[in-house]
């Protein structure tokens, strides 16, 4: 990764006191450099069915082992930009082709009164918790970026996210992704954490128990608790309505301490590890 590049991106989005306000053209000498490194992009127009295409294409070029690898290999170096391609993965992993359909008028299931989930305006979409919309014109890839290199990704089931997040794994050399046994190790103390949880603990209470096992921020600790709900690592046992309370959470808003972690989400994306 270019050092310069990054920075350059960093900058563009990030002070001191916090966000900046976002450029309305993306243009000048540093803009140029970065774009050149892979690191900051031109606006994105795509329509919904080709965005879809892409990603069932990546697919083909980003396994299951190297995002695996590039999220254990994130946890001793703080490379965070490469965890959340796990759950770009996740979400996408049964992905078909499909065109755009609207999800207008389908709020509920009308044979059993079940509510409907809405993530964007998709009804296919929907179905695999991604936020998807019909087209997207003049889309800013360059904030996402920058969300995945401060905290580790924020709109992890949002199309282009997910599209561009495939993409820049895809491009990652797969010989540098080398998994240590201090990795391995960090992982382990990451799933004694969440058992050690009591059954009333939420999202907060789990990531101050993370905190100290591996060198991160608190919000990187909600980005990576987030990666792993969106990953299935996390995933709820019991349905419970309106329990999210007010907090930033979104894929993991309604995890408890008793729903502990998928063992079986663990196995398949880690095995070759534990």
């Amino acid at each position: 990764m270019d050092k310069k590049a990054k920075q350059i991106l960093l900058k563009t989005f990030w002070s001191s006191q916090g966000w900046k306000d976002r450029p309305y053209v993306y243009e000048g000498e540093d803009f140029v450099y970065a774009k050149s490194k892979g690191m900051m992009f031109d606006p994105l127009t795509i329509h919904h069915d080709e965005a879809v295409r892409q990603i069932v294409g990546l697919h083909e070029q980003v396994t299951k082992e190297k995002v695996a690898k590039a999220f254990l290999h994130s946890l001793s170096t703080r490379k965070i930009h490469l965890r959340s391609a796990l759950a770009s993965w996740v979400l996408t992993r049964q992905f078909v082709q499909h065109s755009f359909e609207s999800n207008a008028g389908r709020y509920t299931a009308p044979a059993n009164g079940v509510a409907y989930a809405m993530y964007g305006d998709c009804y296919v979409c929907d179905s695999y918790h991604i936020a998807g919309l019909e087209s997207y014109t003049d889309e800013d890839m360059n904030v996402l970026n920058f969300e995945r290199h401060k905290w580790g990704g924020v709109r992890l089931n949002y199309l282009p996210y997910v599209l561009q997040d495939l993409q820049l794994m895809s491009k990652e050399p797969e010989l540098e992704l080398e998994v240590t046994v201090a990795d391995v190790a960090i992982w382990r103390q990451v799933l004694a954490a969440i058992e050690s949880c009591e059954p009333t603990d939420a999202a907060r209470q789990l990531e101050k128990r993370l905190a100290g096992l591996f060198p991160s921020s608190k919000n990187e600790r909600d980005a990576f608790m987030e990666i792993l709900a969106s990953a299935g690592i996390l995933a709820t046992t019991k349905d419970r309505p309106g329990r999210g309370g007010k907090n930033d959470f979104f894929a993991v808003v309604n995890w408890r301490g008793e729903d502990g972690y998928s063992r079986q989400a663990v196995q398949d994306l880690f095995g070759t590890w534990m």
